[in-house]
């Protein structure tokens, strides 16, 4: 199996409107080009994405976002890790308290 390598390149646009069928085709190669207007990126034409199917799995949607470049994998596999946030819980009630005092306000 090869591995294309893919290209990015910056284009204004009026070079883009004089020249559309060129990029179009370097497009259709599996480039990608990035439309800019006075120095900044305006848009940004590519090969159409393809639908892949739902996963099932938590593991499968990160692999397809992973695939598809939307996120980036962690290098390092955490085992039995867990997210535990300290220190921002408020006490019990505070949430009831706030409407209402919001409500009585009406």
């Amino acid at each position: 199996m090869t591995l294309k390598k893919t290209l990015i390149k910056a284009v204004g646009i009026k070079r883009l409107k004089t020249h559309l069928s060129e990029y179009v085709r370097m497009v259709k190669n599996g480039d990608t080009i990035l439309v800019t207007e006075y120095d900044e990126v305006v848009a940004e034409l590519g090969p159409p994405r393809l639908a892949r199917p739902a996963a099932s799995s938590l593991e499968g949607v990160l692999a397809t976002l992973s695939d598809s470049g939307e996120i980036t994998r962690a290098r390092v596999k955490k085992e039995n890790w867990t997210w535990k946030a300290k220190g921002i819980g408020l006490p019990a009630g505070t949430a009831q308290g706030l409407l209402d005092n919001i409500r009585s306000d009406r």
